[in-house]
């Protein structure tokens, strides 16, 4: 006899009752999941970026003051204005239709790759954090490190030409674990906050950078804050080499393969690893986690790790891919980008890459949106914040685009313990 109900016929009775149909479920998830969010959140922040951009413009100023007798003029501007600037975004971002020759014409979609790739390396170990539960705001200060060791490597010593590179990029990925690795070790051992520590870090790194330019190895002339330049046996191969498109200036390089390949290691290693289980775990219930047995404390560890790696290799993407040298600004505000970068990715390796790519393409467009238009590039910025806004609050996007709320998740209580002589019971909480 059944332990609920009131009849042995009732389970049989509600296995055979139809089922509604599902496809409303199904569509109600991917409205609410998060992919459609972070398109929303971007469409909205375009739109306020087109709004400020009309603000911005001269025109569109000029007719607003008499726009209660011909408020088409100021429409008309303003269309003028926001079509315009976006227009030259596209051409500086994506293809240039403009330009004389068909390698000019698909340079800026090279260049906004070769923008997204320290982003996307860089977004890749925020995100790991991220699912640990770990707010990796030392990312800036792991490039910085990492783009020391590797520039060192890459200009004195004297190597062949593949050993040469894949010891630069191991020092770098190296140099950026082990300062990655701080913050998480004192989180796992004294439970020192990572965000107070990683900022700390990031001051001490930036010090550093400014303080080893100064010395004889890093700056043998005294000529500048600029190290010597990268030996080409370990630069990254251009992908577009002069052989193929003679007198071409493309900048992209291999480290967009080292980008794709991190990603896939990613993946592998959240979705499929034992230690990516470790860390979801860890990331969702630090106290559940140790109760299975795990290792807290050594996660937290490898965690930070790992992501400062992703930070060293950022580094590298740097120093031996675009500006094959050490400079003190050569992290410049990408470990920060990097945070906009893996939220806009909903932490998922496919995400963030996605999200690199689009803001590599918002900073390659931004220079000839400014050149053409006179709009300010500082437009660019206020979109990248909008879209943190947002992300931040997807209930902000529902309300807008009046979406429905996500679907409940049905929680289940623990299993309760098996009596004996009959079967265990599993009771769904309402």
């Amino acid at each position: 006899m059944s332990s609920q109900g009131t009849g042995p016929d009732t389970d049989q009775d509600t296995r055979s009752a139809p089922q509604p149909a599902r496809g409303g479920d199904v569509l109600r998830e991917i409205v609410t999941g998060n992919a459609v969010i972070s398109v929303l959140a971007v469409v909205v922040a375009m739109a306020v970026g087109g709004v400020l951009i009309a603000v911005a413009d001269s025109g569109v100023r000029g007719s607003s003051t008499y726009f209660f007798a011909r408020p088409g003029d100021t429409l008309v501007a303003a269309w003028r204005a926001v079509s315009g600037a976006y227009v030259a975004m596209f051409r500086g971002s994506v293809y240039d239709w403009q330009a004389a020759t068909f390698a000019a014409q698909v340079k800026p979609l090279t260049e906004s790759v070769v923008y997204a790739i320290p982003l996307i390396l860089a977004g890749l170990g925020v995100a790991i954090a991220f699912r640990a539960g770990l707010f990796n705001i030392g990312a800036q200060g792991q490039i910085i490190v990492g783009a020391i060791v590797a520039s060192y490597v890459g200009f004195a010593w004297d190597l062949p030409v593949v050993l040469h590179l894949l010891l630069a990029v191991l020092g770098g990925l190296l140099a950026g674990a082990l300062y990655g690795a701080i913050p998480g070790i004192l989180k796992g051992r004294t439970g020192a906050h990572e965000v107070i520590v990683t900022i700390m870090l990031n001051y001490i790194a930036l010090y550093f950078i400014s303080w080893i330019l100064k010395q004889q190895a890093f700056n043998p002339g005294r000529t500048g804050q600029r190290s010597p330049a990268v030996e080409g046996s370990a630069t990254y191969p251009l992908l577009v080499p002069d052989l193929l498109v003679p007198g071409n200036s493309f900048r992209l390089h291999a480290g967009l393969l080292v980008a794709i390949l991190a990603t896939v290691f990613t993946w592998w290693l959240l979705e499929r690893s034992t230690l990516g289980f470790e860390i979801r775990a860890v990331g969702a219930n630090q106290h559940a986690a140790r109760t299975a047995g795990m290792s807290v404390a050594r996660t937290l560890a490898l965690t930070m790790a790992i992501a400062g790696g992703m930070a060293g290799l950022a580094a590298t993407a740097q120093v031996l891919g675009t500006e094959r040298s050490l400079t003190a600004g050569v992290a410049a505000s990408i470990g920060f980008d990097a945070i906009t970068v893996a939220l806009l990715g909903r932490s998922r390796p496919l995400g963030t890459f996605l999200a690199g790519l689009l803001f590599g393409a918002l900073k390659a467009g931004g220079f000839l949106m400014q050149s053409v238009t006179a709009t300010p590039i500082d437009i660019v910025l206020v979109v990248q914040s909008v879209i943190v806004l947002l992300i931040a609050a997807p209930p902000l996007v529902r309300s807008i685009f009046r979406l429905p709320a996500p679907p409940a998740r049905r929680r289940r209580r623990p299993r309760a313990a098996r009596p004996a002589g009959g079967p265990s019971q599993e009771v769904t909480a309402p």
